[in-house]
Protein backbone atom coordinates (compact mmCIF):
# COMPACT_ATOMS: atom_id res chain seq x y z
CA UNK A 1 0.00 0.00 0.00
CA UNK A 2 1.32 3.37 -1.08
CA UNK A 3 1.99 5.22 1.82
CA UNK A 4 0.02 9.26 1.70
CA UNK A 5 1.07 12.51 1.51
CA UNK A 6 -2.13 14.25 3.04
CA UNK A 7 0.19 16.77 4.93
CA UNK A 8 0.88 18.40 1.84
CA UNK A 9 -2.75 19.22 1.48
CA UNK A 10 -3.26 22.15 4.11
CA UNK A 11 -6.47 23.31 6.11
CA UNK A 12 -7.86 26.58 6.56
CA UNK A 13 -7.88 26.45 10.13
CA UNK A 14 -3.96 25.03 9.92
CA UNK A 15 -2.88 28.36 7.77
CA UNK A 16 -5.04 30.40 9.61
CA UNK A 17 -3.12 29.51 13.09
CA UNK A 18 0.57 29.73 11.76
CA UNK A 19 -0.46 33.03 10.07
CA UNK A 20 -1.28 34.02 13.63
CA UNK A 21 1.70 32.41 15.18
CA UNK A 22 0.48 29.20 16.41
CA UNK A 23 3.22 27.08 14.40
CA UNK A 24 0.37 24.22 14.07
CA UNK A 25 1.44 20.33 14.22
CA UNK A 26 3.72 19.46 10.78
CA UNK A 27 4.93 23.23 10.32
CA UNK A 28 8.16 23.14 8.45
CA UNK A 29 10.93 24.29 10.68
CA UNK A 30 11.63 27.33 8.22
CA UNK A 31 9.34 29.82 7.82
CA UNK A 32 6.59 29.13 4.53
CA UNK A 33 6.80 31.54 2.07
CA UNK A 34 3.05 31.55 0.48
CA UNK A 35 1.65 32.73 -2.56
CA UNK A 36 -2.03 33.11 -4.53
CA UNK A 37 -1.29 32.07 -7.69
CA UNK A 38 -3.32 33.41 -10.71
CA UNK A 39 -2.93 34.26 -14.33
CA UNK A 40 -4.62 37.85 -15.04
CA UNK A 41 -2.26 40.19 -12.91
CA UNK A 42 -3.26 41.80 -9.10
CA UNK A 43 -6.89 42.38 -9.94
CA UNK A 44 -8.48 39.76 -7.71
CA UNK A 45 -4.69 39.52 -5.49
CA UNK A 46 -5.71 43.38 -5.08
CA UNK A 47 -9.39 42.96 -4.03
CA UNK A 48 -8.40 41.44 -1.33
CA UNK A 49 -6.20 37.80 -0.10
CA UNK A 50 -5.24 36.11 2.65
CA UNK A 51 -2.93 38.33 5.00
CA UNK A 52 1.14 37.21 4.18
CA UNK A 53 0.43 36.13 1.10
CA UNK A 54 2.74 37.23 -2.27
CA UNK A 55 1.36 36.78 -5.69
CA UNK A 56 3.05 34.53 -8.12
CA UNK A 57 1.59 35.00 -11.95
CA UNK A 58 1.61 31.66 -14.10
CA UNK A 59 2.88 33.61 -17.06
CA UNK A 60 5.80 33.97 -15.32
CA UNK A 61 6.18 30.14 -15.06
CA UNK A 62 4.31 29.03 -18.63
CA UNK A 63 4.31 31.11 -22.36
CA UNK A 64 2.56 31.15 -25.36
CA UNK A 65 1.81 30.27 -27.71
CA UNK A 66 1.64 26.37 -26.38
CA UNK A 67 1.83 27.42 -22.85
CA UNK A 68 4.48 24.99 -22.13
CA UNK A 69 6.87 25.31 -19.00
CA UNK A 70 9.65 28.47 -19.60
CA UNK A 71 13.11 27.61 -20.08
CA UNK A 72 14.71 26.12 -16.94
CA UNK A 73 17.39 28.95 -16.55
CA UNK A 74 13.97 31.32 -16.62
CA UNK A 75 11.89 28.98 -14.14
CA UNK A 76 15.09 29.54 -11.78
CA UNK A 77 15.06 33.24 -12.67
CA UNK A 78 11.51 33.39 -11.85
CA UNK A 79 11.76 31.17 -8.45
CA UNK A 80 14.59 33.24 -7.10
CA UNK A 81 12.72 36.65 -7.73
CA UNK A 82 10.06 35.68 -5.97
CA UNK A 83 12.33 34.30 -2.79
CA UNK A 84 11.99 30.85 -3.55
CA UNK A 85 14.70 28.28 -3.21
CA UNK A 86 15.05 24.15 -2.54
CA UNK A 87 14.46 24.66 0.29
CA UNK A 88 11.98 27.21 0.99
CA UNK A 89 8.85 25.49 1.94
CA UNK A 90 6.06 26.83 -0.09
CA UNK A 91 2.22 26.97 0.14
CA UNK A 92 0.14 27.59 -2.37
CA UNK A 93 -3.22 28.62 -3.21
CA UNK A 94 -5.59 30.25 -5.83
CA UNK A 95 -9.32 31.19 -6.70
CA UNK A 96 -8.54 27.84 -9.45
CA UNK A 97 -6.85 25.36 -7.33
CA UNK A 98 -5.64 24.17 -10.90
CA UNK A 99 -3.73 27.32 -11.51
CA UNK A 100 -1.72 26.37 -7.84
CA UNK A 101 -1.67 22.89 -8.65
CA UNK A 102 0.16 24.17 -12.21
CA UNK A 103 2.76 26.18 -10.33
CA UNK A 104 3.04 23.28 -7.72
CA UNK A 105 4.66 20.86 -10.53
CA UNK A 106 6.50 23.32 -12.27
CA UNK A 107 8.11 24.23 -8.11
CA UNK A 108 8.75 20.35 -7.52
CA UNK A 109 10.22 20.20 -10.60
CA UNK A 110 12.61 22.49 -10.68
CA UNK A 111 13.64 21.41 -6.82
CA UNK A 112 11.73 23.07 -4.54
CA UNK A 113 11.29 20.57 -1.58
CA UNK A 114 8.49 20.74 0.26
CA UNK A 115 5.41 22.35 -1.74
CA UNK A 116 1.92 22.42 -0.41
CA UNK A 117 -1.74 23.88 -1.22
CA UNK A 118 -4.37 25.19 0.59
CA UNK A 119 -6.95 22.56 0.02
CA UNK A 120 -10.44 24.59 -1.10
CA UNK A 121 -7.79 27.65 -2.24
CA UNK A 122 -9.63 30.89 -1.67
CA UNK A 123 -12.82 30.34 -1.60
CA UNK A 124 -12.49 27.80 1.43
CA UNK A 125 -10.73 30.48 3.24
CA UNK A 126 -13.65 33.39 2.92
CA UNK A 127 -15.71 30.39 3.37
CA UNK A 128 -14.29 29.83 6.91
CA UNK A 129 -14.92 33.51 7.89
CA UNK A 130 -11.00 34.25 8.04
CA UNK A 131 -9.83 37.69 7.41
CA UNK A 132 -8.45 38.79 4.04
CA UNK A 133 -6.44 41.83 3.08
CA UNK A 134 -6.25 44.24 0.26
CA UNK A 135 -1.98 44.99 1.18
CA UNK A 136 -0.26 44.16 -2.08
CA UNK A 137 3.44 42.01 -0.22
CA UNK A 138 6.23 42.40 -2.48
CA UNK A 139 8.37 39.34 -2.64
CA UNK A 140 12.75 39.42 -0.94
CA UNK A 141 14.56 37.73 -3.91
CA UNK A 142 16.81 35.34 -3.23
CA UNK A 143 20.32 34.84 -5.03
CA UNK A 144 21.15 30.78 -5.26
CA UNK A 145 18.40 28.33 -5.55
CA UNK A 146 21.19 25.61 -3.68
CA UNK A 147 20.61 22.61 -6.29
CA UNK A 148 20.45 22.15 -10.23
CA UNK A 149 17.04 23.25 -12.22
CA UNK A 150 15.38 21.28 -12.58
CA UNK A 151 16.37 18.48 -9.52
CA UNK A 152 13.07 16.67 -10.71
CA UNK A 153 13.12 15.93 -14.30
CA UNK A 154 10.72 13.33 -13.77
CA UNK A 155 7.90 15.17 -12.77
CA UNK A 156 7.11 16.44 -16.71
CA UNK A 157 7.37 14.82 -19.63
CA UNK A 158 7.40 16.31 -23.19
CA UNK A 159 6.39 15.53 -26.55
CA UNK A 160 9.11 12.40 -27.65
CA UNK A 161 8.34 10.80 -24.41
CA UNK A 162 4.75 11.01 -24.65
CA UNK A 163 5.39 8.85 -27.72
CA UNK A 164 7.48 6.41 -25.95
CA UNK A 165 3.93 6.07 -23.17
CA UNK A 166 2.09 5.03 -26.12
CA UNK A 167 4.70 2.07 -27.19
CA UNK A 168 5.08 1.20 -23.36
CA UNK A 169 2.78 -1.87 -21.55
CA UNK A 170 4.04 -0.19 -17.98
CA UNK A 171 3.02 3.12 -18.98
CA UNK A 172 -0.44 5.50 -19.68
CA UNK A 173 -1.13 8.52 -20.99
CA UNK A 174 -4.14 9.89 -19.28
CA UNK A 175 -6.75 12.67 -20.36
CA UNK A 176 -7.30 15.65 -17.26
CA UNK A 177 -10.44 16.48 -19.47
CA UNK A 178 -13.79 16.38 -19.85
CA UNK A 179 -15.99 13.47 -21.12
CA UNK A 180 -17.37 15.94 -24.11
CA UNK A 181 -13.84 17.12 -24.83
CA UNK A 182 -12.02 13.15 -24.68
CA UNK A 183 -14.38 11.84 -26.99
CA UNK A 184 -14.09 14.61 -29.17
CA UNK A 185 -17.78 16.17 -29.01
CA UNK A 186 -15.93 19.94 -28.47
CA UNK A 187 -12.20 21.21 -28.44
CA UNK A 188 -12.77 22.51 -24.92
CA UNK A 189 -10.98 25.45 -25.95
CA UNK A 190 -11.65 29.15 -28.06
CA UNK A 191 -7.83 29.16 -29.37
CA UNK A 192 -7.74 25.67 -31.08
CA UNK A 193 -10.74 23.37 -32.50
CA UNK A 194 -8.88 20.31 -32.65
CA UNK A 195 -11.00 17.72 -30.95
CA UNK A 196 -10.44 13.78 -29.95
CA UNK A 197 -8.08 12.47 -27.66
CA UNK A 198 -4.15 11.31 -28.00
CA UNK A 199 -4.42 7.93 -29.52
CA UNK A 200 -4.16 5.35 -27.08
CA UNK A 201 -4.94 7.72 -24.15
CA UNK A 202 -7.28 6.41 -21.20
CA UNK A 203 -9.71 9.04 -19.79
CA UNK A 204 -8.74 10.16 -16.15
CA UNK A 205 -12.00 11.87 -15.33
CA UNK A 206 -12.05 16.09 -14.92
CA UNK A 207 -15.06 17.85 -14.70
CA UNK A 208 -18.99 17.84 -15.95
CA UNK A 209 -17.32 20.50 -18.35
CA UNK A 210 -14.05 21.72 -19.46
CA UNK A 211 -14.37 25.28 -16.98
CA UNK A 212 -15.12 22.35 -13.78
CA UNK A 213 -12.66 19.83 -12.20
CA UNK A 214 -15.64 18.52 -9.95
CA UNK A 215 -15.06 14.78 -10.32
CA UNK A 216 -11.75 15.62 -8.20
CA UNK A 217 -13.41 18.61 -5.45
CA UNK A 218 -16.63 18.79 -3.50
CA UNK A 219 -19.29 21.85 -4.17
CA UNK A 220 -17.23 23.63 -1.56
CA UNK A 221 -13.82 23.10 -3.72
CA UNK A 222 -12.02 20.94 -1.84
CA UNK A 223 -10.65 17.70 -2.44
CA UNK A 224 -12.40 14.76 -2.95
CA UNK A 225 -12.18 11.62 -1.09
CA UNK A 226 -9.12 9.83 -2.28
CA UNK A 227 -10.66 6.57 -2.08
CA UNK A 228 -13.35 8.12 -4.83
CA UNK A 229 -10.49 9.46 -7.17
CA UNK A 230 -8.70 6.22 -6.97
CA UNK A 231 -11.66 4.13 -8.07
CA UNK A 232 -12.22 6.43 -11.17
CA UNK A 233 -8.64 6.22 -12.35
CA UNK A 234 -8.49 2.05 -11.47
CA UNK A 235 -12.03 1.68 -13.59
CA UNK A 236 -9.44 3.24 -16.57
CA UNK A 237 -6.46 0.81 -15.91
CA UNK A 238 -4.66 3.63 -14.04
CA UNK A 239 -2.90 2.23 -11.37
CA UNK A 240 0.18 3.23 -9.24
CA UNK A 241 2.09 0.37 -10.17
CA UNK A 242 2.37 1.64 -13.69
CA UNK A 243 4.25 5.02 -15.02
CA UNK A 244 1.42 7.72 -15.03
CA UNK A 245 1.42 10.49 -17.40
CA UNK A 246 -1.40 13.50 -16.81
CA UNK A 247 -2.32 15.67 -19.94
CA UNK A 248 -4.66 18.02 -20.53
CA UNK A 249 -5.44 21.40 -23.35
CA UNK A 250 -2.16 22.88 -21.43
CA UNK A 251 -1.16 21.50 -18.20
CA UNK A 252 -3.06 23.06 -15.41
CA UNK A 253 -6.04 20.29 -15.13
CA UNK A 254 -3.11 17.67 -16.03
CA UNK A 255 -1.13 19.02 -12.75
CA UNK A 256 -4.18 19.32 -10.30
CA UNK A 257 -4.74 15.47 -10.82
CA UNK A 258 -0.83 15.34 -10.48
CA UNK A 259 -0.91 16.69 -7.21
CA UNK A 260 -4.36 14.29 -6.24
CA UNK A 261 -1.83 11.57 -6.82
CA UNK A 262 0.86 12.92 -5.32
CA UNK A 263 -0.89 13.83 -1.81
CA UNK A 264 -1.87 9.87 -2.45
CA UNK A 265 1.32 8.62 -2.62
CA UNK A 266 1.61 7.72 -6.28
CA UNK A 267 5.17 7.62 -7.17
CA UNK A 268 5.66 7.15 -10.75
CA UNK A 269 3.45 9.96 -11.97
CA UNK A 270 4.49 13.07 -14.37
CA UNK A 271 2.34 15.98 -16.61
CA UNK A 272 3.02 15.40 -20.12
CA UNK A 273 3.50 19.50 -20.63
CA UNK A 274 2.61 20.19 -24.19
CA UNK A 275 -0.57 17.97 -24.20
CA UNK A 276 -3.28 18.12 -26.14
CA UNK A 277 -2.70 21.68 -27.62
CA UNK A 278 0.93 20.02 -28.71
CA UNK A 279 -0.27 16.83 -29.77
CA UNK A 280 -3.14 18.23 -32.11
CA UNK A 281 -1.12 20.77 -33.80
CA UNK A 282 0.88 18.07 -35.54
CA UNK A 283 -1.69 16.37 -38.57
CA UNK A 284 0.86 13.21 -38.52
CA UNK A 285 -0.02 12.33 -34.83
CA UNK A 286 -2.24 9.60 -33.70
CA UNK A 287 -5.59 11.06 -32.80
CA UNK A 288 -9.11 9.21 -31.98
CA UNK A 289 -12.25 10.26 -31.29
CA UNK A 290 -15.70 8.82 -30.00
CA UNK A 291 -16.25 6.51 -27.54
CA UNK A 292 -13.13 3.69 -26.82
CA UNK A 293 -13.39 0.29 -27.67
Amino acid sequence: MHQGRFEKLVRPAWLHDAIHGKRPAGYPERELAFFEVGSEGQVAYASGHIPNALYLDTTTLEAPPLWNRVPDRELEATLLAHGVAHDTPVLLYGRDTSAAARAAVLMMYAGVEDVRLLDGGYQAWTAAGYEVETKARQPVAVSSFGCEVPAHPEYIIDIEEARAFLADDEALLVSIRSWAEYTGQISGYDRFEARGRIAGAVWGHAGSTPDLMDHYRRADNTMRDPGEIEANWRAWGITPDRRIAFYCGTGWRASEAFYCAYVLGWERISVYDGGWSEWSADPANPVETGEPA
